[in-house]
């Protein structure tokens, strides 16, 4: 009998070659993959040939499993096979449930462990050349979700659009319109915004603007999830923004 096991690896933005050694090797060594929608495929290929692979992501608003069910899995395999590799898009403790997909574990006496992930709400701006702090611009970041487990929109978004804050908000496309509202009534409709949709995959798209058009051009774009939102003067440093401003300026 092999030794039950669980190890969560964060697959990182998208870009396969954004994992880390210690998340190929976990991988390697894989008796059982369990992955989500926002893993790269391709990292599939560092699991034996043998092991066992099954998709427990969400398509298109759809879940192939609840939470309770990956949880079940999770020790079902962990149990009957050993070795099981919980395979998840960015970070596991970043908005990615991992806490408690290990916890249950644990209440199973299953080895648990984790392998970080690079987080797509740091990898996504910065590859777009978005410093999420400058010296002079901003002191701080926040990083919060735009789609409660409720389904409603974050409380804390109207508490940070007071703030000089960055903020990248995930998962908030379809808040898109209602978040700008709230900087808007806080005098805040010239605010600099980014959307980046599918960061760092070959479908990668960006809009960027200020806050009292960012929904119009977004629908324009036909932009939706999977997208980063970030907000704040450092988005006024990417050179799109910047021609965007000199071209207003001489219409």
């Amino acid at each position: 009998m092999k030794t039950p096991k669980l190890t969560l690896v964060g697959a990182g933005p998208g870009d396969p070659e954004l994992i880390s050694l210690k998340g190929i090797k976990a991988l390697s060594q894989a008796d059982v993959v369990l992955y989500d929608a926002l893993v790269n495929a391709d990292l599939l290929d560092y699991a034996p040939a043998d092991s066992i692979k099954v998709f427990v992501g969400k398509r298109l608003g759809k879940c192939e499993y609840a939470q309770k069910d990956i949880n079940d899995l999770i020790v079902y395999y962990a149990l009957h096979h050993g070795h099981v590799v919980r395979l998840k898009g960015g970070d596991p403790f970043v908005f990615g449930r991992g806490y408690e997909e290990i916890t249950h574990a644990r209440g199973f006496h299953i080895e648990t462990q984790v392998v970080p992930g690079i987080s797509s709400c740091i990898a996504v701006p910065e590859l777009q050349h978005i410093p999420l702090t400058c010296r002079g611009v901003n002191e701080s970041f926040w990083v919060l979700t735009g789609t409660t487990m409720n389904h409603e929109l974050s409380k804390d978004i109207h508490l940070a659009a007071q703030t000089s804050a960055t903020l990248v908000i995930l998962m908030g496309m379809k808040n898109l319109r209602q978040i700008a509202g709230i900087f808007h009534a806080c005098g805040k409709a010239q605010t600099p915004v980014a959307i980046i949709q599918q960061g760092t995959w070959a479908e990668e798209k960006i809009a960027v603007s200020t806050m009292d058009n960012i929904a119009d051009l977004a629908q324009e774009q036909g932009l939706s999830n999977p997208a980063v939102i970030v907000i704040g003067e450092i988005v006024s440093l990417h050179p799109q923004f910047v021609r965007e401003e000199v071209a207003r300026k001489f219409a």
